[in-house]
């Protein structure tokens, strides 16, 4: 056993040369010596030999870091491994893109609730355009008359309401505004991590802003819904404002986002 400790020694990388340690690792306590017992028995070297053969592989399983060289042992380019890669580093432009995208279909769908909202308003402007019909004297029914531009008008808006009511806009875009702030509230935060994992710091500018003024904005809108939920017409504009500056700073943060992504390319490694 110890001979298959000492080989299983030789065989781990030696640290390079002109080296130093590295001062992070702790200095394990040395044992104490054994002292040999009086009279007859086993010697010192004895009881050292026997200790190392039931004890050979936990002795190699605690001291392989201790040999091994740190930077050698870790992923390429720090300990952080692949959190500093270009894989990881990718993650955050490829989500971002996507939920820019999922931005405008959630502004869609909340534009459609809208409308089936304010369509209704609109039939019952209409509704009062339109005259009474006039009963004969005798109370027969007056002779059909063509319908007016106004009956017309609310005919279509009708019809157009009952198809919108079919696609069930309120709750899809409830739905996608819940998804889009989950997500959109952790890829902002990862995308800060990643950018320390990779340089060790952040770099304060358009990007950065930026994000983090999208950041409160999803949150600011969100905060609306309880308002929005019981009626009120100021909640509900000052949502659709937030929102809508909202797309114009994701418009705007591409240009920069993608000069980041160039500059990832440039300064990292797969993975």
């Amino acid at each position: 056993m110890a001979v298959a400790t000492t080989l299983s020694f030789l065989r781990l990388p030696a640290l390079p040369p002109n080296k130093p340690p590295n001062p992070n690792f702790p200095k394990l306590p040395l044992p104490p010596p054994k002292l040999a017992s009086p009279g007859p028995g086993p010697g010192p070297l004895n009881l050292t030999f026997d200790h190392l053969q039931s004890a050979s592989l936990p002795l190699t399983a605690v001291a392989l870091p201790f040999i091994l060289d740190a930077e050698d042992a870790l992923a390429v380019g720090g300990e952080l491994g692949i959190l500093e890669g270009r894989t990881f580093a990718l993650i955050h432009p490829i989500v971002m893109g996507g939920l820019f995208v999922y931005t405008l279909w959630a502004g869609y769908l909340g534009w459609q609730w809208r409308r089936v909202r304010t369509i209704q308003t609109e039939i019952n402007e209409l509704k009062k355009q339109v005259k009474p019909v006039a009963v004969a004297p005798d109370g027969s029914p007056p002779p059909e008359a063509p319908p007016s531009p106004a009956e017309l008008k609310i005919q279509q808006l009708t019809e157009e309401r009952k198809d919108l009511i079919k696609g069930n806009f309120r709750d899809r875009h409830f739905n996608a505004g819940s998804i889009l702030l989950g997500f959109g509230v952790f890829e902002a935060v990862g995308g800060g991590f990643n950018t320390w994992f990779r340089a060790g710091k952040l770099f304060p500018g358009p990007h950065l802003f930026a994000g983090a003024a999208i950041t409160v904005l999803w949150a600011a809108a969100a905060a609306l819904v309880p308002a929005m939920q019981k009626g009120s017409e100021t909640a509900r504009n000052l949502h659709i404002a937030l929102n809508a500056f909202n797309v114009v700073l994701f418009i705007w943060q591409i240009p920069t986002g993608i000069d980041i992504v160039y500059k990832v390319f440039e300064f990292t490694k797969w993975p």
